[in-house]
């Protein structure tokens, strides 16, 4: 069976120095490996090529049969990283926070300890005004980027 350490080990190797970011890995049970990585500008399809190639001249197909996939993390996919809240500042993301408040609204200031979002918060006889809510990473329980169209 391909080992997932093994496989993010791999990619940490090939990113390293680089402006990519790992997301995450997941190996199947069927041998298919999906490695997931970033970087600010939005990862291409030359760096998802190289990162495949790099990662198959490490691995023996003679040994173990395995379906590689390389890509970013999906639209609807929640941060993983803290490299993906960078990422995206100035964005509209949706929060779950651990009681299951969901709050949206446009991320800011992002460190390694936590964030904030500037959302419109109903205001008793006032309507809606906008608001800045800090979050500990340890109070969230996703973010994830929301798709608006205009």
């Amino acid at each position: 069976m391909i080992d997932k350490v093994n496989i993010e080990n791999l990619v940490k190797e090939f990113i390293s120095g680089t402006d990519l970011f790992f997301v995450a890995v997941k190996v199947s049970t069927a041998g298919k490996i999906t490695v997931l990585a970033d970087k600010m500008g939005g990862i291409t399809i030359d760096d998802c090529v190289a990162i495949t190639r790099f990662i198959e001249s490490k691995l023996n197909r003679d040994e173990e049969d395995y379906e590689l996939m390389v890509s970013s993390p999906g639209i609807d996919m929640p941060f993983v990283v803290i490299e993906q809240y960078f990422k995206n500042v100035g964005r509209k993301v949706e929060v779950t926070d651990n009681e299951g408040k969901k709050i949206t609204g446009l991320l800011k200031n992002v460190n390694k300890g936590g964030f904030e979002i500037e959302a419109e918060v109903k205001v008793k006889g006032k309507g809606r005004e906008k608001k800045e809510i800090s979050f500990n990473f340890d109070q969230v329980k996703s973010t994830r980027e929301v798709l608006s169209f205009k």
